[in-house]
This record gives C-alpha cells, structure tokens and sequence, in this order.
C-alpha cells in the first residue's frame, strides 16, 4: 500500500511539474511577442553523451526526491524529511551526482544556480529539525520553496542537449 502511495505521490507531483512547465512555456512564449515561431531562448547546453544521460538521470532523481520530502512532511516524519534532502538534494549530495565532471560543461550562471539549489537544500534540512522541535512547519515549507525556485531558475535558463 505504501509502495502504490508513494508511486501516486510521484505521478502527481510529474503531472504537477509538467503542468507548470507548460504554462511557463506558454507564458514565456506569449511575452515573446513573435508572432510567428515558437522559440526556446533557453541557453543550450551541450554534454557528452554519457553525462548528458547521467545529467538527467540525475534531475528525475531530484524530483523524486522533492516528492519523497513532500510525502514524509504530509506525515510530520521532519528527520526522514530532512534526510532525504541532505543526502539526495543538498550539499553532501555533490560527489554522489558527480557534481565535478558535469561542472565542467555548464556555464557558469548555470553552475551557481545549481550550487545555490544544493545549499538551498541543506538549508531546508537545518528547517525540517527546526520544525520538529518547534512544532511549525512553514518556515521548513518556505525553504523548501526556495529549493524548488533554484529548480525553475535553472530550466527556465538552460536546457541540456
């Protein structure tokens, strides 16, 4: 039963993240004002192969993840929550992703966007304990947010190829 909930809980937040790639494709579009084609001003990014398939591997990762935390905080599990941060999104994730080798290809806007999201999420880690001894959540809530803006900085920035 858990396994099919946590599946649910990641086609939503899929559908979710879909959803709001859309409209801010669509949005960006329509500020365009071209008229005419349909543009991706995103700045191309260009990977070998192998790092390219890791690279994304990588991200799907991270949106199970954020799904993961959302889930264990629909439970109030605040040291599962801050676990699955740390270790899969925030700064001690770094070697784990290969963080190095990819580093190399991505611009360097591209680059700190992606270092501010690792430490975003560290940050979040530190609020879920906060929230656990506090006994309030929004502060954890309002760094996840911040988890996630690095997340919509970055793709709506760059694009992998």
């Amino acid at each position: 039963m858990l396994k099919l909930l946590s599946v649910a809980a990641a086609l939503a937040v899929t559908a979710s993240v879909l959803a709001g790639q859309e409209h801010g494709h669509d949005m960006k579009i329509q500020h365009m004002n071209t008229g005419s084609s349909l543009l991706d001003t995103r700045t191309l990014v260009r990977f070998p192969e192998q790092l390219r398939i890791h690279t994304m591997a990588n991200m799907r990762d991270h949106l199970l993840a954020l799904s993961e935390i959302q889930e264990a905080l629909s439970r109030d599990q605040f040291e599962k929550t801050g676990e699955i941060a740390e270790r899969r999104l925030g700064m001690s994730s770094l070697e784990l992703h290969g963080a190095h080798e990819v580093g190399q290809y991505m611009p360097k806007a591209m680059a700190a966007i992606g270092t501010e999201m690792h430490r975003a999420a560290s940050r979040f880690a530190v609020a879920t304990i906060d929230a656990a001894v506090a006994g309030d959540v929004k502060p954890a809530l309002a760094a996840l947010s911040d988890v996630t803006r690095q997340c919509l900085a970055c793709h709506s920035g760059f694009r992998v190829q």
